[in-house]
C-alpha cells in the first residue's frame, strides 16, 4: 500500500475540525463545550445510577452548591479539567456500550471486578481513587478491549 492510499480522508462538516481536539485550553471554545457536556454528564449519571456523592467525586470532588446549580443553570463554562473528565467518562460510556452493549455497559463500572488494576474494587471506585489518571486508564484499557488503539 502506497503513502497516499493509507491517508485517512476525513468528512467535511461544517463547523468541526476534525484535524484537531478542542483546544479546552481556549475559553471561547469551553464556553461552547459546557452546557452539552453537563447535559451529557447528567444522563450519563443517570444511566450508570451514580448518586451525587459519587457524581461529585468523579469531576473532581465538585462542590454539591455548584453540582445543584448545574441542574438549574446549566449554562456555564466549565474549566478544563472538569470537561476533560467528563470527556473521559463519555469515552469509557461509548466503548462500555460498544464492548458489552445493554444492560452490562450501564452495570459494569459498580461491579467488583478482578481485573489486576481494580483487584476487586469497583471501576467507579477505582476511578474516584485515582481521578483523572484512573480515567485514563480505564478509557485505554475499554479501548483496547474493543480493538482501538
Amino acid at each position: 500500500m502506497t503513502a497516499a492510499a493509507a491517508t485517512l480522508v476525513l468528512p467535511r462538516i461544517a463547523g468541526y475540525d476534525f484535524e484537531s481536539g478542542a483546544d479546552l485550553g481556549n475559553a471561547s471554545e469551553r464556553a461552547e463545550l459546557s452546557s452539552a457536556a453537563i447535559k451529557a454528564f447528567m444522563n450519563l449519571r443517570k444511566k450508570w445510577d451514580l448518586n451525587e456523592e459519587q457524581s461529585r467525586a468523579l469531576l473532581g470532588g465538585l462542590a454539591s452548591s455548584t453540582f445543584h446549580a448545574w441542574k438549574t443553570h446549566p449554562k456555564r463554562t466549565l474549566d478544563q479539567d472538569t470537561l476533560m473528565r467528563i470527556s473521559l467518562l463519555i469515552g469509557i460510556y461509548k466503548a462500555l456500550n460498544i464492548y458489552f452493549g445493554k444492560p452490562w455497559a450501564d452495570r459494569w463500572i459498580t461491579l467488583s471486578n478482578r481485573g489486576p488494576i481494580f483487584m476487586g474494587r469497583t471501576p467507579l471506585a477505582y476511578m474516584i481513587q485515582r481521578g483523572q489518571p484512573g480515567m485514563i486508564e480505564v478509557r485505554r484499557m475499554l479501548d483496547a478491549w474493543r480493538g482501538g488503539q
